[in-house]
């Protein structure tokens, strides 16, 4: 039938605690919820939404009015091609002798900017970010976008462990701010995925074979994406110090 509704689908793997706020924030994106499945520590949730039409007239008048543009292009690069091929020689002449003859090294500030790390002393606006209580707050994604790749370290602890997968010695790792383990209500959900005890890195006192759930630590940590649909914050590990 050419009435039939199309659907687009979309699965979402989710953190104990958290589904009904992902459910909510999929519903205000246009997807209706469809069932879930209850894991021990996750749950999958299923959505659907109808397809958008695709618009076949507009794109066919787009694709003429392109079509145009290129001809006169083409026609234009051909007049033109020849005067700028002279002007480029010149210019190449006259400025050859002013190229310097190595790369510049980059100034001690912006040296010492590059290394940096981020921290609730350093920065109000990480401070604000670890004892906001939404984890799905868009200061998580603006934070996120902001910071991508740069280096942070904070105080927390481990709030859920589970394998990654299959694997029985990899993991993946929901981190909060503080010291109050699975019982931490503010800060976002920042995640560790799939890595093992090595790649921690572990530092200070007392360090041990084996991590656990409430387990504290400083994280120094490099800023990756944030999970809008998910509410989790991703972080790389840089080290892991035991308090």
């Amino acid at each position: 039938m050419t009435d039939e509704i199309k659907y687009e689908y979309k699965t979402v793997q989710t953190v104990r605690g958290t589904d009904g706020l992902v459910i909510s924030k999929m519903q205000k994106d246009g997807w209706e919820f469809v069932e879930q499945s209850q894991g021990t520590l996750r749950s999958t949730l299923n959505f659907r939404r109808p397809k958008k039409p695709v618009p076949w007239r507009l794109i066919g008048t787009g694709a003429a009015v392109l079509v145009i543009l290129a001809i006169v292009i083409v026609i234009g690069t051909a007049l033109s091609g020849g005067a700028e091929k002279k002007d480029r020689t010149a210019k190449s002449a006259a400025t050859a002798s002013e190229r310097p003859s190595a790369t510049p090294t980059p100034t001690a500030a912006e040296s010492a900017a590059a290394v940096d790390v981020i921290t609730p002393e350093n920065s109000a606006e990480f401070a604000a970010l670890l004892k906001a209580a939404d984890t799905c707050d868009d200061a998580n994604a603006n934070f996120a976008t902001k910071y991508e790749g740069r280096t942070i370290a904070f105080n927390g602890s481990i709030v859920d462990m589970t394998p990654h997968g299959d694997y029985g010695t990899r993991y993946d790792l929901l981190l909060g701010a503080g010291d109050k383990g699975p019982k931490t209500t503010v800060g976002p959900a920042f995640k560790y995925e799939d890595v093992n005890v090595v790649q921690m890195k572990l530092t200070g006192k007392d360090v041990s074979a084996a991590i656990g759930v409430g387990d504290k630590f400083r994280f120094v940590a490099e800023v990756g994406d944030f999970n809008a649909v998910q509410c989790l914050f991703h972080l790389s590990p840089v080290s892991t110090e035991t308090r």
